[in-house]
């Protein structure tokens, strides 16, 4: 088998939605799986709809997520240029070959002319009007036309398109890895699609093939939406005699949105709180005016989270386990695998992976995110005790953001405190408790929280008093709150001076209770 080379091709006018970023991964575990080549083309021939800064936004994505490229337009390779604007005599090299051996045709209706064959046909009851075998005979082109006159149309100026010659009777066939064989009959399934537009541009359907016979594309791994051109490719690869060397196709099974009925949108990421975006962006939206994308990377989610969660909307490994380096997604990953049902977009599994994920780090990674978050707070903290705040923090998070969130009475002291556990527990006896342990603590320089823990089981064996009765009331005095990581961990990060002085502001400020 030739070397595996697998492309991602998308199209510069936007935001990267969320199921190109599932292709995009989906390729890059085939070719690492089979030692290939990944592959970034930018296929920007359709000007109109050109977006300036949508391709960094693509790369930048790209990059966050950790998937390598080994050719794209950034980092140049054998067969390039990586971009489609800058192929455009290549394009037009075989769109003449196609004219000249009765593939393709040239066509210069005009869209009012385009729109009477269309409103003709849905008059006559057909179900789907269209420029193919049976109506170019009624419509002005070059199989219509004397060949003079085509000649002289084109020497004037006028403009054209170029449309590909579909057979009237031609069974197409195509083995689709994800869905076994494909057959269609020309007529009925393939229109005469444009290949060349008026402004000298391919379209996506001859570029497209063109690009990936040239850069010797191996398998083609796309998503189901472009399902029906395939049999229309396949033609184009026979036409130009390239069948042989034909890649193979695989095409994906769609994203649909969470209650499973119909493609995930943007508007189903906006209606439930959730991105359906690796990062954040701001693109012209449908009215033309700039719109704010939001991104995976900006909602707190780790890469190789996103990368777990991505992998399993459509694919299976074939057993239990469901947290996978990117390295065990690669050793694991077969196309054989994937489903052709479409996959239901899970936030809250997404939610899962992200926590899962966090849990595995070390506080010294963590903590990374965490000394951000003070900088930007501006907060006092000491860098060594970081790690130890994310290490207590870390089973409770499911956001990078969570540490600082979740976690501010590490740095300071509380200024509220819950009312309920001052209501129920704050109580006379609690405060007896508190205060001989913070004389008992004054009397060091630093705890560890097994000592914290003894020193304290001390103070209630003395006392007489369950610590059932009390432990929330120390928490509340520490932390303001009524739960949170372990309470001894945290005196131990805190240290016993601090500690001290928070319980002694909380018997200072809180009224004793009588107890119930």
């Amino acid at each position: 088998m030739n070397e595996v080379r697998v492309r991602f091709a998308p199209s510069p006018t936007g935001a990267l939605h969320i199921g190109g970023v599932r292709t995009v991964l989906y390729n890059y575990l085939f070719a690492r799986k089979n030692n290939g080549k990944m592959i970034l083309r930018i296929e920007d021939t359709d000007r109109t709809r050109f977006v300036e800064g949508a391709e960094k936004y693509i790369t930048e994505s790209l990059s966050w997520l950790g998937i390598e490229l080994d050719e794209s337009p950034e980092k140049g390779g054998a067969y390039g240029p990586y971009r489609q604007s800058e192929r455009s005599d290549l394009y037009a090299k075989y769109a003449q070959k196609l004219i000249d051996e009765g593939n393709a045709y040239y066509a210069f209706d005009t869209a009012e002319e385009l729109d009477a064959m269309r409103e003709r046909l849905k008059a006559a009851k057909v179900a789907t009007p269209q420029y193919n075998a049976i109506t170019r005979a009624q419509m002005k082109n070059s199989l219509t036309m004397p060949e003079e006159e085509v000649k002289q149309r084109i020497e004037s100026g006028e403009p054209y398109v170029i449309r590909l010659k579909v057979p009237l009777k031609e069974e197409v066939r195509l083995n689709d890895m994800v869905r076994g064989w494909v057959m269609v009959h020309s007529a009925a399934a393939i229109d005469d699609k444009v290949l060349m537009k008026s402004d000298g541009m391919p379209t996506y359907h001859l570029a497209n093939v063109v690009d990936d016979h040239y850069m010797k594309i191996t398998h083609v791994i796309r998503g189901e939406e472009w399902l029906p051109s395939a049999p229309l490719h396949v033609l184009l690869y026979k036409f130009l005699g390239w069948e042989d060397s034909m890649p193979q196709f695989a095409h994906l099974p769609l994203l649909l949105k969470p209650d499973g009925n119909g493609k995930l949108s943007k508007r189903d990421g906006d209606k439930h709180g959730f991105p359906v975006f690796p990062i954040e962006g701001t693109f012209p939206g449908k009215d033309g005016n700039p719109e704010k994308f939001n991104g995976f990377r900006e909602a707190g989610y780790l890469p190789d989270a996103l990368i777990n969660f991505l992998a399993f909307l459509g694919w299976n490994p074939g057993t239990e386990q469901e947290l996978f380096s990117i390295d065990e997604l690669i050793e694991a990953f077969s196309i054989e695998r994937i489903g052709k049902a479409g996959a239901k977009f899970d936030i809250e599994k997404a939610r899962w992976f992200n926590q899962q994920y966090i849990k595995s780090k070390s506080g010294e990674a963590l903590a990374t995110y965490l000394k951000s978050d003070l900088d930007a707070a501006g907060v006092d903290y000491n860098d060594e005790k970081l790690p130890k705040v994310c290490n207590a923090l870390k089973e409770r998070v499911t956001y990078p953001a969570d540490f600082w969130l979740d976690g501010k009475f590490f740095f300071q002291q509380p200024e509220n405190y819950d009312e309920k556990v001052v209501n129920k527990k704050w109580t006379e006896e609690a405060i007896m408790i508190l205060d001989a342990y913070k004389d008992a603590l004054s009397n060091m320089d630093s705890i560890d929280a097994e000592t914290a823990k003894s020193t304290l089981n001390n103070i209630l064996e003395e006392k007489g008093v369950k610590i059932g009765r009390v432990m929330q009331a120390v928490r509340l005095a520490i932390t303001g709150q009524g739960s949170g990581p372990d309470l001894m961990e945290i005196i131990e990060i805190l240290e016993p001076k601090e500690v001290v002085a928070r319980i002694e502001k909380a018997i200072k400020t809180l009224p004793a209770k009588q107890e119930q």
